[in-house]
């Protein structure tokens, strides 16, 4: 999801690594927390795939600094990397599916529309998996286990619809 987040942070403006970071801190920070550590391999990793590119600048205060900004093949796999969703352990897929969600702005109502779609279908496969748990082992399950799922039932019930108050502002 990082490669995701510093595209779309630098498909609104050229930046630093620095940049970025403040900008995914202030876009994503209820969702993740990434530090430099994570950033700069990552930065590394896109430029080398040719999905960004890097020039040498220096900053007001006389410090070289390297400015990053995307590149028509970086536009072009921040679409896919949208609309890209896997399914993953339900903790992983509500986070992903966030901020998958906050850079479909860049999408077109079209793809949007199949974003929400696909999220939606799988949030309700979880959700039904963890009503399938309950129904088909409710007298193996210890009271924590069962309130754990109940919660994620609810997490992914409410989940649904967000989605669908999205769908239906896409529709508009």
């Amino acid at each position: 999801m990082i490669e995701l987040m510093i595209l779309y942070i630098l498909s609104q403006a050229p930046t630093t690594m620095y940049g970025v970071l403040k900008s995914i801190l202030r876009k994503f920070s209820p969702f993740t927390k990434p530090s430099f550590g994570t950033v700069k391999p990552a930065l590394s990793r896109l430029e080398n795939g040719g999905l960004l590119s890097s020039r040498k600048t220096m900053s007001d205060g006389g410090k070289p600094s390297i400015i990053y900004a995307i590149t028509d093949k970086g536009l072009v796999e921040l679409r896919e990397k949208i609309l890209g969703v896997n399914i993953q352990n339900p903790v992983q897929f509500m986070s992903n599916s966030r901020i998958q969600i906050v850079c479909s702005e860049y999408l077109v109502s079209e793809d949007r529309l199949k974003l929400f779609d696909t999220i939606k279908r799988k949030a309700i496969y979880i959700k039904t998996d963890a009503e399938k748990k309950i129904e088909n082992d409710s007298s193996h399950l210890n009271f924590y286990h069962r309130m754990i799922l109940d919660n994620t039932i609810c997490e992914y019930g409410n989940f649904i619809n967000l989605i669908e108050g999205f769908e239906s502002g896409c529709n508009s």
